[in-house]
């Protein structure tokens, strides 16, 4: 009898839907509204592909009579979304921290970030009502929901409202209002960028941050960075610096010094990491009771050897001690006696002899 033919069955499970059936009060409209003004598909592709985008989805929701227009966008990462939020976003806006990791609101929109998804409600701004959408998007962790560093770095003092803008492409940057040739800041090296605007008693000022995968990369960009604004001088004063990863620029009304000074107090936050995989627990344990053996073993031998020279320096003292007092060296062992022996003379008993009367 043959053996039977086998063959292999992979079972793929699907992933969750993007949007949910229905959130909160709000559940799926019957028929799907008109497409509004303000829509994610009017986005510039060119913008949104160097996000990294991975699906999206349209839905519409009733809520006692009132029906509401959802876009949402996932991308390959928290940084992607996060990005394409500020390239989206509108100056009239105003960004706040009432939904997702970053939100701004409009007359009658709400556009938000939330893990890796990136989604814009049309027809209401009543964040709360929209918190549990925010919850039932797709859940993301590891490095992927890691939040950009660049943002964090932007000193506080006189920042602009709303001006943050980050950008992993030529394209992006390049929307976003950036100040340098968007196309030779090595987008394919990985490079990431962010610019905010400063509006205070010093002046206004525009500032970009640069962060690139190793400083030598970095070193290369800076000078050419250097190179560009000294070919081409802004209206104020430029200052160009590069720290490790970093390359930043300072350029506007701002005098000289106090350009110099912004760029001065950023840094980028180091982490400790290791080149090598930690041992497991069961080796740092033996390595651990190693060395307390070794330890031991070397005191015990210290202690010996002391004891040696003790034993030596007490009894050639003592021996030198007897040899100035004339005596000899050697000690005669003496003995204590209690001087048991008998003091009167032995007992002699005669036997008698056979009829006397003694």
């Amino acid at each position: 009898m043959g053996a039977a033919a086998q063959t292999s069955v992979t079972i793929t499970e699907p992933g969750a839907p993007l949007l949910p059936v229905g959130f909160g009060e709000w559940k799926t409209a019957a028929a799907p509204g008109s497409l509004p003004d303000f829509s994610l598909a009017n986005a510039s592709k060119a913008v949104l592909e160097e996000c990294g985008p991975e699906r999206s989805a349209i839905a519409d929701y009733q809520r006692s009579g009132k029906s509401i227009h959802v876009e949402a966008i996932q991308f390959g990462d928290r940084t992607g979304a996060y990005s394409a939020f500020t390239a989206i976003v509108r100056p009239e806006m105003r960004q706040g921290k009432e939904i997702g990791s970053a939100d701004a609101l409009g007359a009658n929109d709400v556009l938000f970030a939330e893990g890796s998804s990136l989604v814009l409600v049309s027809g209401t701004t009543e964040t709360a009502s929209l918190k549990p959408l925010a919850a039932a998007l797709p859940k993301v962790s590891g490095a992927k929901g890691l939040a950009p560093l660049l943002p964090t770095l932007l000193p506080g003092k006189g920042l602009v409202a709303g001006s943050v803008r980050y950008a992993l492409g030529a394209s992006s940057y390049a929307s976003e209002g950036g100040v340098l040739p968007a196309q030779s800041l090595g987008w394919e090296k990985s490079a990431e960028a962010v610019t905010a605007q400063y509006d205070d008693r010093r002046g206004k000022e525009t500032l970009t941050v640069l962060l690139y995968p190793t400083p030598t990369i970095a070193a290369t960009f800076a000078k050419a960075i250097h190179d560009y604004t000294d070919a081409h001088p802004p209206a104020g004063a430029a200052r160009v610096r590069r720290e490790g990863e970093l390359v930043l620029l300072a350029q506007g009304s701002f005098s000289g010094d106090e350009a110099q000074r912004m760029i001065e107090n950023i840094h980028l936050k180091q982490e400790l990491s290791f080149d090598r995989d930690m041992p497991p627990v069961f080796q740092v344990e033996v390595q651990k009771t190693y060395s307390l053996l070794t330890n031991l073993a070397v005191l015990t031998g210290v202690l010996m050897a002391a004891a040696v020279l003790l034993g030596l320096f007490l009894g050639g003292g003592r021996a030198a001690i007897r040899v100035m007092q004339g005596k000899s060296a050697a000690v005669e062992p003496e003995f204590l006696s209690l001087h048991l022996d008998p003091k009167n003379p032995t007992p002699r008993f005669t036997p008698e002899e056979p009829g006397s009367d003694g």
